[in-house]
């Protein structure tokens, strides 16, 4: 009888740290920001440096697309073609200045703080001095621009109205996400120890403790053998 009471409170405390766990998972959060991209042929490379920093040459395609991720394994790449040719046709080259082509994406209604509506995606062609950056390209065809104190780009175009980089959950309020590094266009990774997945367990912690309950389920039904 002692034996099949161990087991019980066993299984139940098992029980009860599966729910835990659980719920860790589904609050699984993301940041709502800008990315920064860069055009490669006819796709897009997550840029490693920020806008404030790299300085591209004439001819560069260079991207925006604001959404909520997790990290820049899932972040969501502008939905236009970093068409050079396309985007600055009606802008010609001209000595002592380069250009740049822009593409924008404000993202999807999905995305949105709450309240904003997003802009439609757009192009467009800077034309700036040879040594600009593309924080400046951006400046002169993309104004208001809003920056943190931690220089992380919070707006282009005004939008959105309010907020930077904030962590966010649908499970729970946001938060104030961790400091970006000086000239990032994304926030900075979630705490150290995450697995990569908004902090939740990993598949290893679960079959662990599955096994653990399995094996609690095998006690108590032994127990009750036993007994008849």
């Amino acid at each position: 009888m002692r034996r099949a009471g161990r087991a019980t409170a066993l299984l139940v405390a098992l029980g009860a740290v599966l729910a835990v766990l659980g719920t860790g998972t589904a609050q699984a959060a993301g940041y709502r920001y800008w990315s920064f991209w860069e055009g490669s042929g006819t796709g897009w490379t997550y840029a490693t440096q920020g806008p404030s920093l790299v300085r591209p040459d004439d001819g560069t395609v260079q991207g925006f697309r604001f959404s909520v991720s997790e990290d820049s394994q899932d972040s969501a790449k502008p939905r236009r073609s970093p068409d050079f040719a396309k985007i600055c046709a009606d802008t010609p080259a001209e000595d002592g200045t380069k250009r740049i082509a822009l593409v924008i994406d404000a993202g999807t209604a999905a995305d949105a703080p709450a309240g904003e509506t997003p802009p439609a995606p757009r192009t467009a062609c800077a034309r700036v001095a040879p040594d600009a950056s593309t924080a400046e390209a951006l400046a002169s065809v993309a104004k208001p621009l809003r920056y943190s104190s931690d220089a992380l780009l919070c707006a282009i175009s005004g939008y959105p109205g309010s907020g930077c980089g904030e962590q966010v959950s649908g499970d729970g309020p946001a938060k104030p996400s961790a400091a970006a590094s000086p000239g990032a266009s994304a926030p900075a990774a979630a705490s150290a120890g995450s697995s990569g997945s908004g902090g939740g367990p990993s598949a290893g912690v679960l079959v662990g403790v599955g096994a653990v309950l399995v094996l609690g389920i095998a006690a108590v039904v032994q127990a009750r053998r036993r007994r008849g």
